[in-house]
């Protein structure tokens, strides 16, 4: 579809989401910003015949066009003409892996809306596109940091929907969305061949609604997590469909033994760990169809055994009326999440910065890619937010570090999803309908002390929840 038809429909899908039993809630007047932080302002749901619907029309990046960036910060591009990047991956040896993936098949429509929302979400996972290829590993070598890589091959190819990566030793791992599978990596290695041995299967067809999977070692390197995300909005599938998933899975590396680390998160991903006291943390996507501020997408540590309330409840003990039968039960369990982002922003990675590239003021915090909202009438997120930490826990607002991805207009050049930090500290960005790979470094220049003034970014993780 050509650029001027996708906005035509996307008009009419803005138009179309008019038909609701009830307003916008207020959603013109509403502060955005009431919902970033430990606290958030929660309005009453809505319930709707039609949610609401609309989105930033793909545009892509023009030459000599790239993201904003504050003072003090400086953007490049490390690898264009990508299919998809979802993901990135630094390496011992500073090449750097970018995970190219495509959504699987989707669901079957049972709903007049299904049709349409199948339709949506082609077009905001893949910017329209099918045709090309994709669903492998790509490897840059960027040896002197010029954003000209010296070397660019296929590392993984014939992949089922990658998204996370994690390597412990010269063991490597890859989160297909139906299994991690293991490969044996040597520093140095720019390819790798035959199909990968599976460690654990996961769940994926023939219904996979949230078919990321994000991954990460623990800091000992005996464990995995990875996240499973939820197989509908709301279990409209059926609640068999929903069975080990919205979780986050504790796999033993050794023996691809699993457990259910953690439940109720509808769809948990960016998994890090905090690097000062190792908890693992994660950025969720919360339900939608309760109207254009419910519910806030958050970062929370993840607790094992603790129970976040998808589907029965949100944010904590406020029961989601549409859910029958209800388990009240479980949601006495459920805990509110440490930190909110705002509603639909759909954070897809995080990565804390533990660098020392990027400005001082960025150590130790967390960089969250926020992909951005088709749900609401007026677009939030698309962009790279930092959230503050002390003491291993978020302190302070929220604040924007990487925009631009939108145009004036509401297009949308590109769609951040997951961040790295590469060899140097710089923060690495996946773009997934730009089909780029941003580095953002910093540019102001080191003090006596090793310090920079003023200003700006970073990102990594490391450490452990045990």
């Amino acid at each position: 579809m050509s650029t001027t038809g996708f906005k035509r429909t996307a008009t009419l899908l803005a138009c179309a989401s008019l038909l609701t039993l009830a307003g916008c809630g207020g959603e013109d007047n509403f502060d955005v910003s009431s919902q970033i932080g430990p606290n958030p302002k929660l309005p009453e749901p809505q319930q709707y015949l039609f949610p609401p619907m609309k989105l930033a029309p793909i545009v892509g990046w023009k030459d000599g066009e790239k993201p904003v960036v504050p003072q003090g910060l400086q953007v490049t591009a490390l690898a264009t003409g990508l299919q998809h990047p979802r993901s990135v991956y630094t390496l011992p040896n500073g090449d750097v892996l970018i995970v190219e993936s495509k959504k699987p098949p989707g669901e079957p429509v049972k709903r007049p809306k299904d049709l349409v929302m199948g339709w949506v979400e082609s077009f905001v996972t893949s910017g329209g596109a099918s045709s090309e290829p994709s669903n492998r590993i790509t490897l840059v070598r960027d040896t002197n940091h010029d954003g000209k890589p010296e070397l660019r091959t296929t590392f993984l190819d014939h992949l089922n929907s990658p998204f996370g990566v994690a390597l412990v030793g010269s063991d490597l791992y890859v989160a297909a969305t139906d299994a991690i599978l293991h490969y044996t990596y040597h520093t140095g290695d720019t390819k790798l061949t035959g199909p990968g041995e599976v460690l654990t299967p996961l769940p994926g067809g023939p219904i996979d609604h949230h078919w990321t999977k994000s991954l990460v070692a623990s800091r000992d390197g005996s464990l995995l997590y990875v996240g499973v995300g939820s197989n509908s909005n709301i279990t409209e599938n059926g609640m068999e469909a929903e069975k080990n998933r919205a979780a986050i899975w504790e796999v033993n590396r050794q023996t691809g033994a699993w457990r259910l680390f953690a439940t109720g998160l509808r769809n948990p991903n960016g998994l890090s760990l905090e690097p000062e006291t190792g908890a693992l943390w994660a950025v969720v996507n919360e339900r939608d169809e309760l109207g254009p501020n419910l519910v806030p997408d958050y970062m929370t540590s993840v607790k094992d055994g603790a129970f976040y309330g998808w589907p029965y409840s949100y944010y904590g003990q406020h029961v989601d009326p549409r859910v029958h039968p209800q388990r009240p039960d479980l949601v006495a369990k459920a805990i509110a999440p440490d930190y909110a982002l705002s509603s639909h922003v759909a954070p897809l990675g995080m990565v804390f910065d533990t660098g020392d590239n990027l400005p001082a003021r960025y150590r130790g915090g967390a960089f969250v890619g926020e992909h951005g909202s088709w749900d609401r009438q007026h677009l939030n997120g698309y962009k790279v937010v930092f959230v503050p930490f002390e003491g291993g826990k978020p302190n302070g607002k929220a604040e924007d570090v990487v925009t631009g991805f939108l145009t004036k207009d509401g297009e949308a050049h590109g769609r951040p999803v997951g961040l790295a930090l590469d060899s140097t500290g710089a923060l690495l960005i996946a773009d997934d309908v730009g089909n780029t790979v941003w580095r953002v470094s910093g540019t102001a220049p080191k003090t006596a002390a090793g310090e920079a003034p003023q200003s700006t970014t970073g990102a990594v993780s490391g450490a452990s929840p045990r």
